[in-house]
């Protein structure tokens, strides 16, 4: 141990398994968020590590570990949006990129792979098909089950934009999915 360092204290080692066991049970779940808001998944990565930056050194504001998930949640979320407005669009590839731990491949039979493997394209290609603002009101609300009054302010719009956007959106989708059943 250098003298620089110092001592390493038992609550140094506390937050530490924190940090780590907070990462751990959150990471898919964020990757996944950011994944579907912004499409690609370099960025979704890359924002995924800037969201836990983020909330680790806000921990003191994790009062309540059954919030703590929806708290991140929006800290992932906005984190993408910001980004979304940063670069003025977004740019989308396969989940197929993801390394197999994510996807749990390992998991179930070939015939449950080929159909999850089928709605997630379907899903990917719906989701790239949505403007930035649709893709964001439809993921916070229907999938991050976000009440219509959270989604709107974080896109800064009323509630009616935002019934807006995902009825535009669920509209996309719907003529997606008919036109690729025979």
């Amino acid at each position: 141990m250098t003298e620089r360092q110092g001592p390493v204290t038992a609550a140094a080692v506390d937050a530490r398994e924190f940090e780590n066991a907070f990462i751990q049970t959150h990471m898919r779940r964020i990757f996944l968020l950011i994944y579907r808001i912004v499409g690609n998944v370099d960025d979704a990565q890359d924002l995924t590590q800037e969201t836990f930056i983020k909330a680790l050194q806000r921990r003191d504001q994790i009062k309540d570990a059954a919030k703590a998930a929806h708290w991140l949640s929006r800290v992932a979320s906005n984190t993408a949006i910001d980004f979304l407005r940063r670069a003025g669009r977004a740019s989308f590839t396969e989940l197929d990129e993801l390394s197999e731990p994510l996807t749990r491949s390992h998991e179930s039979s070939p015939e449950a792979q080929v159909l999850r493997h089928e709605r997630q394209r379907t899903l990917n290609r719906g989701l790239a098909g949505l403007t930035a603002r649709e893709r964001t009101a439809l993921v916070l609300r229907d999938i991050e089950d976000l009440p219509a009054e959270d989604v709107a302010a974080h896109l800064g719009c009323s509630k009616a934009t935002v019934r807006s956007h995902i009825a535009n959106a669920r509209v996309k989708f719907k003529r997606l999915i008919e036109g690729v059943r025979p």
